[in-house]
């Protein structure tokens, strides 16, 4: 029961970690971190990512267009695409030494303790990927809210807001924590392999042979 209990939870773990990549790359692509609306033109909206701005006109459609150059961004968003990257490769990691690691993968049954230390590896990778994407989503979050609410701007002065990127950057996040604290604790909860039938039985062999020789030496 135990064993099957703890390989639920690492599936589980690992779907949730699953989850939690494939999220965190959409949002390090998807050009909605920010969103300004202007009160003159209501039907021009501005999206604004990691890589590219865009605009949304009603006739004319989406126009998107990649940022010249990568020193002329803000610092918040050189190191949230330094961190975001960085996150993405890590994640992969973590989900293929993960995925070696886990107790329903047939591959390298024997080697128990090295299945072990790949469970353990991969999990601390996600739980690091998912941290390093709480934090530019956190710190851009942070930024928008201190110029939205700037007193030195004047009020005519749009403001950025939330998009809707940053959202699925925390729900990521929390699913690569939550789904690598899950497969780091099934690893370390792991007791160790009962021995199997044919070491059993040869241990067995060898005591019956000692009693015999103790039972022959003694009627000499």
């Amino acid at each position: 029961m135990g064993l099957v209990f703890r390989k639920a939870t690492q599936s589980a773990a690992l779907l949730l970690a699953l989850l939690g990549w494939v999220l965190a790359c959409l949002t390090n692509y998807l050009p909605h971190w920010k969103n300004l609306n202007l009160d003159l033109n209501e039907m021009e909206n501005w999206t604004m990512g990691l890589w590219k701005a865009c605009v949304i006109q009603e006739e004319v459609g989406r126009q998107c267009k990649d940022f010249d150059s990568f020193l002329a961004l803000p610092a918040e968003l050189q190191i949230s695409r330094i961190l975001m990257s960085l996150s993405n490769g890590l994640g992969l990691l973590g989900l293929l030494g993960s995925g070696c690691g886990l107790d329903c993968w047939r591959l390298g049954e024997s080697q128990k303790g090295l299945k072990r230390r790949l469970l353990i590896l991969g999990g601390f990778l996600l739980w690091t990927s998912g941290v390093l994407v709480l934090v530019p989503v956190s710190w851009v979050a942070h930024v928008t809210v201190q110029e939205f609410w700037d007193e030195t701007l004047p009020e005519i002065v749009p403001r950025w807001e939330f998009g809707e990127a940053l959202f699925l950057g925390w729900f990521a996040g929390f699913c690569l924590v939550l789904g690598g604290w899950l497969l780091h604790c099934a690893a370390c909860w792991s007791p160790a392999a009962p021995a199997s039938g044919h070491y059993a039985v040869a241990g067995l062999q060898d005591h019956c042979q000692q009693l015999e020789l103790k039972h022959a030496s003694s009627e000499i």
